[in-house]
């Protein structure tokens, strides 16, 4: 059986020795970015659990979602729905993003915006930085430890946050070892995306380190799965059924009104 995130990490690193063509966008130069932490924090002190909408157009486990999307009417709807924060796709070939679809979000919202992508090198920081993503995803399997703290510095000193996710267990106590403000649990093991193992947070949560903010990732798509989550858990990150749903905006507030206890 193939290891899809190997695959994933090699096409990537054979982008960054492709010549580079023109960005697709707009350089944001001197803008102010929402917090992504803070925008954690408030839900949480509201006794909410945070929500991260993502666009994304394609999935590799399931196929076309939304392949047409207008990522921007989209992007609003979140916002107007409640989420705390957006996720935007960025990878091309699986997930049908770019660093253009981003740049278009982050300028329509007010709510901080994530860069999402299976990021090898630090020119992918520097995109997502002029597309004027807040924060950036760093994924624990992808990367060693020396070129995990690189990163998150590098991405620091550009004025972007960092959520540094992992599916298995070595990856997730390396994640929190990290210094990470966020740190999140994906369920979706991305070397057999089909696999989605539902217990993974509770599995792994206790390895957050005091102060973390923790986010849950994949097969999340309804108030009774955050029901479920450990209190632990300050966030959790919705992709899949915002792009399935015909009023995402509905759906969105659905999972920002669920209780849950505040500290």
């Amino acid at each position: 059986m193939s290891d899809f995130l190997e695959t994933l990490i090699a096409e990537r690193r054979a982008d960054m020795r492709a010549p580079r063509g023109a960005l697709g966008y707009a350089p944001r130069a001197g803008m102010t970015r929402p917090s992504f932490p803070a925008a954690i924090r408030a839900a949480r002190a509201r006794g909410r659990i945070a929500i991260i909408a993502e666009v994304k157009r394609l999935s590799p486990a399931q196929g076309p979602l939304a392949a047409d999307a207008d990522v921007v009417a989209v992007a609003r709807a979140y916002e107007e729905g409640g989420a705390a924060a957006i996720s935007v796709l960025t990878e091309p070939r699986h997930w049908g993003g770019s660093m253009a679809d981003l740049a278009a979000v982050a300028a329509a919202v007010r709510i901080p915006v994530l860069c999402k992508d299976i990021v090898v090198d630090e020119r992918q920081l520097a995109d997502a930085e002029a597309a004027g993503a807040s924060a950036v995803l760093l994924i624990a399997e992808a990367l060693d430890d020396a070129t995990l703290a690189a990163f998150i510095e590098r991405a620091t000193a550009l004025g972007m946050s960092v959520l540094v996710e992992a599916h298995e267990h070595r990856a997730f106590a390396r994640a929190a070892a990290s210094g990470a403000t966020v740190v999140g649990v994906n369920a979706r093991n991305l070397r057999v995306p089909a696999e989605i193992d539902a217990d993974r947070i509770e599995a792994l949560h206790q390895l957050a380190r005091p102060g973390q903010l923790l986010v849950a990732e994949s097969g999340i798509a309804t108030p009774a799965d955050i029901e479920l989550l450990p209190t632990r858990v300050d966030a959790v990150l919705v992709g899949t059924a915002l792009m399935r749903s015909p009023d995402p905006k509905v759906l969105v507030r659905s999972l920002v009104d669920v209780r849950r206890s505040v500290g």
